[in-house]
């Protein structure tokens, strides 16, 4: 899927359309498409982004904390938050 933050001004409302599991990658955006939200449903820790905007972050994230905001990659080095979950549209 695409990304829905172009045409929506970067707000959405409703449901995601699913719930995946991800695996932290240097190379590779996530799988499902853009996600919305990410939930850190294992140990607190930093995770390193890449938002819908081209920007590069690492933030710290508490242990059942979501982190709202289009990500499209979740990297490998830098992220050290562990059991994530990306709600994807």
């Amino acid at each position: 899927m695409g990304n829905p933050f172009t045409s929506s001004g970067g707000n959405l409302s409703g449901f995601a359309r699913d719930v995946i599991p991800v695996t932290p990658n240097d190379g590779a955006d996530l799988p499902g498409g853009v996600a919305i939200c990410l939930r850190v449903t294992g140990n607190a820790g930093n995770i390193k982004i890449t938002t819908v905007a081209g920007t590069d972050r690492t933030i710290a994230v508490a242990a059942g904390a979501d982190l709202q905001v289009g990500i499209v990659r979740v990297w490998a080095t830098g992220t050290t938050a562990t059991a994530i979950v990306a709600f994807v549209v």
